[in-house]
């Protein structure tokens, strides 16, 4: 932006990064069902490595060029797109069913503590070394290569067939088990409905009146939130009575987003937003568990790739439709409504989905 001085160059950014998922789907998932998974995560993280010096060079150069700044960053959105499904569909190949919950609890809790200090130590980075920030980027994705090396050797799958209907068996596996579908269809809609992170610049200055400095923490309650309930699933023993547990913190993540609604009192929303990053993570991990124990193994590429792309539209089409919605409405009934939506989404998927209400432990789940 510094260089261009257009806005809609950094729409760009975003969507250079996220159109891989939607246009690759059927290819990342199907490569992770096909190929070694460990092999591909080494892949993936080398090729993230070549993309991040690529971006400091020409950073470097007298005269930014955005046509390569943009080939760059669609190259890293494609990597994106096969890391995710391999990343997700290998925890359950190194972790005992058992523990599986935990071990997702706690990637969770790792994810939302690095998304949240990864962009404040960029900028400290940017501050101190500018644009070779990148080569420290391209450092930490050598150490991630490093790891994936020590992991144990895999059973190899048997690779999936090429045609059509082996590509797409991910979505129609989601299709016919209404367990994962329901996982995913509650996903979808409950963070379409309930999105408010969108707002949280409106809320400070127009209705809870402070700073930049204050609006930071109203950003970083989330995450908290979502942190120390994670912490906490991930040292616990698994849950019981997990599909009672999901409806509960998605009924106590609409309710949140009706209090930080009505709210202007600062402590007030702060709380607000706490309780709505630990119900999201709740829910989260039993989500994610159940959809990796509810599938079979030669299948969890193609499942997480399909998850993948209802995420992704979640969390911008949320972001769409809470700004949208704001001009027109404002912020607090927009707000206001998402919660009584995502409520009802709640207590939909309560009747639409018997199978997953009636869960008990997530490690007793077979695939069929």
């Amino acid at each position: 932006y510094q260089n261009s001085g257009d806005p809609f160059d950094l729409a760009l950014v975003g969507l250079m990064q996220i159109l891989p998922i939607f246009l690759f789907f059927f290819v990342t998932g199907w490569a992770t069902d096909s190929l070694p998974r460990k092999a591909l995560l080494i892949i993936c993280t080398i090729s993230e490595m070549v993309i991040l010096g690529g971006i400091t060079l020409v950073m470097l150069a007298d005269e930014l060029n955005l046509t390569i700044i943009f080939s760059l960053l669609f190259a890293h959105g494609g990597v994106k797109a096969f890391y995710t499904p391999a990343q997700q569909a290998i925890i359950p190949n190194i972790v005992p069913a058992d523990m599986l919950s935990r071990a997702i609890a706690l990637n969770s809790t790792i994810g939302k503590v690095f998304g949240t200090a990864g962009p404040l130590l960029a900028g400290i980075l940017i501050t101190l070394i500018d644009v070779y920030t990148y080569l420290v980027a391209a450092g930490l994705m050598g150490i991630g290569t490093i790891a994936y090396l020590f992991l144990p050797k895999l059973t190899r799958l048997k690779p999936a067939g090429r045609s059509l209907e082996m590509v797409l068996g991910g979505v129609a596996y989601v299709r016919s088990n209404s367990i994962v579908l329901g996982a995913i269809a509650l996903d979808l809609f409950i963070v379409l409905m309930g999105s408010v992170v969108a707002l949280l610049p409106v809320y400070a200055a127009d209705i809870l009146n402070v700073g930049p400095e204050s609006l930071g923490v109203l950003r970083g309650m989330p995450a908290l939130g979502g942190v120390v309930v994670g912490l906490g699933l991930a040292a616990l023993p698994p849950m019981r009575r997990s599909g009672l547990c999901l409806f509960a913190a998605l009924v106590v993540f609409a309710g949140s987003i009706l209090v930080f609604s009505l709210s202007t009192v600062y402590w007030l929303s702060l709380m607000a937003l706490f309780v709505y990053g630990a119900a999201d993570m709740v829910s989260v991990n039993i989500r994610m568990t159940l959809i990796q124990l509810a599938t079979p193994d030669h299948l969890r590429g193609r499942v997480s790739a399909v998850n993948a792309i209802f995420i992704s539209s979640s969390n911008e089409m949320g972001d769409v439709r809470a700004g949208s919605a704001a001009a027109i409405l404002g912020p607090v009934t927009t707000v206001f409504i998402g919660g009584l939506a995502a409520l009802g989404v709640a207590v939909g998927g309560w009747y639409l989905f018997p199978k997953l209400r009636h869960l008990d432990r997530l490690a007793d789940l077979c695939p069929p």
